[in-house]
């Protein structure tokens, strides 16, 4: 056995979340997703392909709500830290900008042309040029939040360390890489021990932080609900504030919709944010 009684098959099938939803009905997210991003992108002007740093990826989208000293959200995507665009993102737009909130889409170089390593100090990168540069589009630099799903949670735990943000939204995401080392992710991402210990955000709490809300999706795998309530007690062990949102009704997919909706629990827990802050 390779982890917590799981051997190899047990262990892929324990992180498959497209298996575990069934193609049809993520590719029936991903496509309404796509479609409304598109929409959006048509009606609402963006500073497209920001460069944050010299790699091709290395870019984002700004979506200005057009109001001064807005909070950003700074949202990273998922796929497991090998697929995806930030494009089809926009769609949380459809909530945030008319509620006075400016959007920005993190992209970042996949794996395999990347390490992990490389991948989380290019997220840092990112969540630093949102934080200089926002007050240039009309973003108030104290009002930085950042977001993402998947590997995005992940991602976001790993930005948590900059004490700059003034909060984190981790949706659903992977925080002890030890069982993605000996799964099929690992193909693609090469990860030794050393490296998925380093990037492990459940190994490396912050000594200080902004609030996180850590949330996932009562639906979704064992092993994922397991990362997001192990991750949450490290944290509060740690004396570190923010909130635990189980969401029963949700799969790994429809989760997301509860930040794209003014009534969605993510919303409304990102407004909690920022009123706070």
């Amino acid at each position: 056995m390779l982890f917590r009684g799981m051997d190899r098959a047990a262990l892929d099938a324990a992180y498959n979340n497209t298996a575990a939803v069934g193609i049809p009905k993520r590719d029936q997210y991903v496509g309404g997703w796509s479609a409304r991003s598109d929409a959006l992108r048509k009606t609402r002007e963006a500073k497209a392909d920001l460069r944050y740093g010299s790699g091709p990826r290395q870019r984002l989208d700004f979506f200005p709500c057009g109001q001064t000293g807005a909070p950003t959200l700074a949202y990273i995507h998922g796929g497991y830290w090998q697929m995806n665009d930030k494009e089809p993102y926009t769609f949380f737009g459809e909530a945030l900008l008319p509620a006075g909130f400016n959007l920005a889409l993190i992209e970042y170089t996949l794996a395999p042309e990347a390490r992990l390593d490389q991948i989380v100090a290019e997220v840092r990168s990112a969540v630093t040029w949102v934080i200089e540069h926002a007050a240039e589009h009309g973003g108030d630099a104290r009002r930085v939040f950042v977001a993402g799903h998947s590997a995005g949670g992940h991602l976001t735990a790993t930005a948590m360390s900059d004490p700059r943000l003034a909060g984190g939204i981790a949706i659903s995401g992977i925080y002890d890489l030890e069982p993605v080392r000996l799964n099929y992710l690992n193909d693609k991402l090469r990860l030794d021990k050393e490296e998925a210990a380093r990037n492990s955000p459940l190994l490396h709490l912050p000594p200080h932080s902004a609030p996180l809300v850590v949330a996932v999706g009562l639906g979704e795998l064992p092993e994922l609900i397991r990362q997001s309530e192990e991750y949450w007690a490290a944290w509060e062990r740690k004396g570190l504030p923010g909130q635990y949102l189980p969401l029963p009704e949700h799969d790994h997919f429809s989760i997301l919709e509860e930040l794209a909706r003014p009534s969605g629990k993510l919303f409304v827990a990102l407004n909690d944010l920022a009123r706070r802050a």
